[in-house]
């Protein structure tokens, strides 16, 4: 595909919505809504018990709560996805990981953004201090069984698509089974 001319219609502090005119690989010239995005980091922190800590979060856009692994945007372009990581982990459950293992990375929705979610497990895990962001709404804080949290996602009660990855990721690279 050639990529050619670009026309910005929005751009705000997480996304970059513009129109591109492009050559597809059949040779079809087309025009295209883009969302360019910086990326963002996602952690399964499991602890020494086997409990991967879970957060409860309002998300506007999908019309309510929802349980995902902690996560967050690329603070600017060039910062380490594990650095991300860390640091989101840290804000959101007031969990520090001794150590951070990239699971993969995953295009969350291919069809209109270039977002990319690296996913890491966290282990090692030392309790903190969170610092929620203003901008975030998280009510709950909850650590559970890895194989509870992929049943809730057998179960409909987990629907964020970056969780549910990060959680079978997660399980299989520890050998847990739901």
């Amino acid at each position: 595909m050639r990529r050619g001319m670009r026309r910005q219609i929005y751009r705000g502090r997480i996304v970059d919505l513009g129109i591109e005119h492009v050559t597809l690989p059949s040779g079809a010239e087309v025009d295209l809504e883009v969302i360019r995005h910086r990326g963002a980091s996602a952690v399964a922190a499991v602890d020494d018990a086997g409990r991967v800590a879970l957060i409860r979060q309002f998300r506007h856009a999908a019309g309510g709560f929802l349980w995902e692994l902690p996560a967050g945007v690329l603070d600017q372009p060039g910062e380490a996805p594990e650095a991300c990581a860390g640091r989101e982990l840290l804000e959101e459950t007031g969990l520090r990981a001794g150590r951070l293992t990239h699971l993969g990375t995953i295009l969350t929705t291919p069809g209109f953004t270039d977002e990319r979610i690296h996913l890491f497990l966290g282990q090692d895990l030392r309790e903190e201090r969170h610092a929620h962001g203003h901008d975030e709404v998280i009510v709950e804080i909850r650590r559970m069984p890895l194989g509870t949290a992929l049943g809730m996602v057998r179960h409909g009660e987990i629907a964020d698509a970056k969780t549910i990855c990060g959680l079978h990721l997660a399980a299989a690279a520890l050998g847990v089974t739901a």
